[in-house]
């Protein structure tokens, strides 16, 4: 199967590169600034805000699937309009899509959301990623939008490389205590997204952790692992201080997980040392 990765340069984007490679995928991945350094990968340039480009690159590649796992928190056009004209190109040409979402679609006054749950963002972010849902339903009502929660990794994340920071003193900031999400594995994402891929699966799903933990709490999980001293890392409260966004968002994920053979591990148990 022939695999096109947009957005493979990132976090997320490069674990969906390395394992698609490891299940023996032809695989071509898309950056905006600078390829990834995979051996055997084909990387192509690709700017999603440029709806021409994306249809371009879709024809000239002709995968199978395309995994968008692109965005960017601060910029719409990216995060929405590009998310848009991937499943354009996509759709145009009859391509299995699979577009990775967030937790952030919700605004987190009913703490507890399944696949059925209508987004109500309270951010600019969460109000992008939102549009883009909508986006890629209207589009590409064949393929399969998954929500997900904060991404770590062993040792490669943004949430963990600033936990690092904090504790080092290299960085100003605080974990919020009333700020509380599923984190989920990397490795363990990466694999639901390749399987639903090559699923015949359709609609919204939620590919999270099964722990709902606060991000200070996880701060602490990720400093016991790697011998931090965890009490070097700040607690504030997200509602008192921080800039505006959702609180208590746990995902429900007991429906997808149900028809997974990839095991959705929570953080309790993969930052365990």
């Amino acid at each position: 199967m022939k695999v096109l990765v947009v957005g493979g340069s990132g976090f997320l984007g490069g674990e969906l590169v390395r394992q698609a490679r490891a299940a023996g995928h032809d695989v071509v991945a898309t950056y905006l600034t600078r390829p990834g350094g995979d051996d055997g990968v084909e990387w192509r340039a690709l700017d999603v805000r440029r709806r021409e480009d994306a249809g371009a690159l879709v024809a000239a590649v002709g995968p199978d699937v395309v995994v968008n796992a692109a965005y960017r928190q601060s910029d719409w056009a990216i995060t929405a309009d590009g998310a848009a004209h991937v499943a354009l190109a996509a759709a145009a040409y009859a391509v299995r899509l699979v577009h990775v979402s967030s937790d952030a679609v919700f605004s987190g006054a009913a703490v507890h959301y399944d696949e059925t749950a209508v987004p109500d963002p309270v951010n600019p972010y969460g109000a992008a990623k939102a549009a883009a849902e909508t986006a890629v339903r209207a589009i590409a009502p064949h393929g399969v939008v998954v929500r997900t929660s904060l991404i770590i990794g062993d040792g490669g994340s943004p949430q963990e490389a600033f936990v690092h920071d904090l504790a080092a003193g290299r960085r100003d900031g605080v974990l919020f205590t009333d700020d509380i999400r599923c984190p989920v594995h990397v490795a363990d994402l990466a694999a639901a997204l390749l399987e639903l891929a090559v699923s015949t699966r359709t609609a919204t799903h939620h590919v999270a952790g099964p722990d709902a933990v606060s991000r200070y709490d996880l701060g602490q999980l990720i400093a016991r692992r790697d011998g931090l001293d965890g009490a070097a890392l700040p607690a504030g409260a997200r509602a008192a201080s921080g800039p505006p966004g959702p609180l208590d968002v746990r995902l429900d994920s007991r429906a997808t997980q149900a028809v997974l053979r990839t095991r959705l591990r929570g953080a309790r148990e993969f930052l365990t040392a």
